[in-house]
């Protein structure tokens, strides 16, 4: 059913796009010719749009934890979408589409009624009225036209979100060029405004026309034509309306088309070489700038003139995006320094990123905090660079693994192991910028990441991808169990080489089957049947498999039917509530009806399943 164009709505949006671009991910990268060839232009979506999605669940967290326990409104969510799209946009696509946010936001917000109410909620309220003046027929009818008339300012409200969306950033490009993510922007609009019907039916004719637009850029643009691809920013903005369309309507549209059209382009090399197209990887491509420099900017309008002239003459590829004192700003430079100096005199800037294309890069950290965000200044890594108090940097350690989980416990256990935990928490899964964090925390040459979370896998993804462009080797084993983590970390060797660790690790994973007993919060449909509000679930890899009324002899049950196929090792991780008495009940249970099976026993304290399975 079609979706009203409200708060939740726009959560829904989010995150579809952020599961949708994470994807597409590695094959936009791998179609990224322009305007750099360096193969991180998926990457920067998905890691704007996250931003973007982190922003608009602190709206609703914000709201439900309020004393008067509110909801946001429409005007909340999206301009929470467009800051959080602003202060997390990275590369060029990714400030480009923050802009196509905001403005997109500039006129939802503007749309919203006084009094806080979304224009379905008004509708809603005038219907219910209307129904109780008068059971007439006449009423009715005014119902039905109130209804009419929201669903028609829904739709008129997108066209003009789309309209804004592209004016705004053909104004934030110093120098827009066609086949790009530009285009397929103004594709999108253009439909758009020619459709008829409600929001949905908008939304659905924007990602049709932005789609049919994508297959166009490789005749716009020779970069695209010789490479035989199309854009790779139009790509993710076609993915993301996608998900625009499917939040409205409740339906998946059509797979976007396909990223080479007409003939297979040749593959991308991985390091060095000549990319798709022609462009060297070693250096700057088709001898451009060599430096591409980001930076948030606190200036004010006035400031931000004069730095765009500036810019604009030491560089190409300019984009900045933002307003109300708060901007983005993106080019590509041969003077790194020249274009921070620029930023010096226009304002205060901060997360400052300087990436070299022609190499490995490392980052510097400053001493920001929770409210002052660190600086972060990337260079190519050198022999010989200084660390960030100008003395020799130090010195990196040669390997380290970074595991997710769930509560202190487990934490713990993974840093006897040798790990570094990243402990989470109910409801509040790290951000790729948090793993990235850890990573560099690490200060190691090569690192394997453990998302312990078939959630995360998309998550690890893009923050290996950011940590490898700082120069650091990075494998994410896709590990979806804190016991296939535990599995995995049981085998590692520092001593091998890191091929050969991370296939050893891999393999255990992979050989661990693992299950999760939860209690059910409502009834629902499940794969084993319907299951009421406090039955006990086993889940066995991901699928509800058994509903019983007591956790061990449901969990006795799971471990059955799991030992039926085979296995040597039982792993138990006791959740924050489990007494010792389930454990060893389960411990006897498996010593006596399964023969030669070792079983071991952890104390996870993780407050999200009150036992975790894993055998191996």
């Amino acid at each position: 059913m079609p979706h009203t164009l409200d708060a939740d709505a726009v959560r829904t949006w989010c995150g579809l796009a952020l599961d949708a671009l994470g994807r597409a991910r590695a094959d936009i990268d791998a179609i990224n010719v322009y305007p750099v060839a360096d193969g991180d232009t998926g990457t920067n979506l998905y890691l704007t749009v996250e931003s973007a999605a982190r922003a608009v669940d602190a709206a609703f967290d914000g709201h439900a934890t309020s004393a008067a326990a509110s909801r946001p409104t429409l005007a909340d969510v999206v301009r929470a979408m467009a800051h959080g799209a602003l202060i997390g946009a990275r590369g060029n696509s990714g400030t480009i589409l923050a802009q196509l946010l905001r403005g997109m936001a500039d006129v939802l917000a503007d749309g919203t009624p006084a009094g806080g109410a979304d224009p379905a909620d008004r509708a809603c309220a005038a219907g219910t009225a209307s129904t109780a003046d008068t059971a007439s027929t006449a009423d009715t009818a005014s119902t039905a036209d109130t209804a009419d008339a929201a669903d028609t300012d829904e739709a008129d409200g997108l066209r003009r979100a789309l309209r804004r969306a592209v004016d705004l950033a053909y104004l934030a490009v110093a120098h827009p060029v066609e086949g790009t993510v530009l285009t397929v922007a103004v594709a999108a609009a253009e439909s758009a405004e020619r459709a008829t019907g409600d929001a949905a039916t908008v939304a659905r004719a924007a990602y049709e026309g932005a789609r049919t637009a994508l297959q166009a850029t490789p005749g716009q643009l020779d970069v695209l034509a010789r490479a035989g691809v199309v854009d790779a920013g139009g790509y993710g903005l076609v993915t993301v309306l996608g998900g625009l369309a499917q939040a409205l309507s409740g339906e998946a549209p059509s797979a976007p088309a396909p990223a080479r059209p007409g003939r297979d382009a040749p593959a991308r090399t991985g390091t060095g070489g000549q990319d798709l197209a022609g462009c060297s990887t070693d250096g700057a491509p088709d001898g451009g700038p060599a430096f591409e420099v980001i930076y948030l900017l606190e200036a004010g309008d006035s400031a931000v003139t004069a730095l765009r002239e500036r810019l604009d003459a030491l560089g190409d590829s300019l984009v900045v995006v933002g307003g109300d004192g708060l901007w983005n700003v993106h080019v590509h430079v041969d003077d790194a320094g020249a274009a921070v100096e620029a930023g010096i005199q226009a304002g205060r800037p901060y997360r400052i990123r300087i990436t070299h294309f022609g190499g490995a890069a490392v980052r510097k950290a400053g001493s920001g905090g929770p409210d002052r965000p660190d600086t972060a200044i990337v260079l190519p890594d050198q022999s010989g660079a200084q660390g960030p108090a100008g003395g020799p940097r130090a010195e990196r350690a040669p390997r380290a693994v970074v595991a997710v989980v769930h509560g202190d416990a487990l934490a713990a256990l993974c840093a006897e192991e040798g790990a570094t935990a990243v402990a989470t928490r109910p409801g509040e899964p790290p951000a790729s910028g948090g793993l990235v964090d850890a990573v560099r925390r690490e200060h190691a040459r090569e690192v394997v990441l453990l998302p312990n979370d078939t959630e995360l896998h998309h998550t690890a993804a893009a923050a290996a991808a950011q940590a490898r462009a700082e120069g650091v080797r990075v494998a994410v084993i896709p590990t979806r169990s804190a016991v296939q983590g535990i599995a995995a970390l049981a085998v590692h060797e520092p001593g091998r080489s890191f091929d050969e660790d991370v296939v050893a690790m891999t393999s255990a994973a992979g050989a661990t089957r693992y299950a999760e007993l939860a209690v059910a919060e409502r009834q629902s449909w499940t794969m084993a049947g319907v299951c009421q509000a406090g039955d006990v679930l086993g889940m066995i890899d991901g699928d509800v498999a058994v509903i019983g009324s007591e956790l061990a002899a449901t969990a006795e049950t799971v471990l059955d039917r799991m030992l039926a196929s085979g296995g040597e090792m039982v792993t138990l991780v006791l959740g924050a509530d489990l007494p010792d008495e389930v454990a060893e009940r389960l411990e006897r249970h498996v010593r006596d009806g399964h023969f030669a099976v070792d079983t071991v026993v952890y104390h996870g304290g993780q407050p999200t399943a009150p036992l975790i399975i894993g055998i191996e």
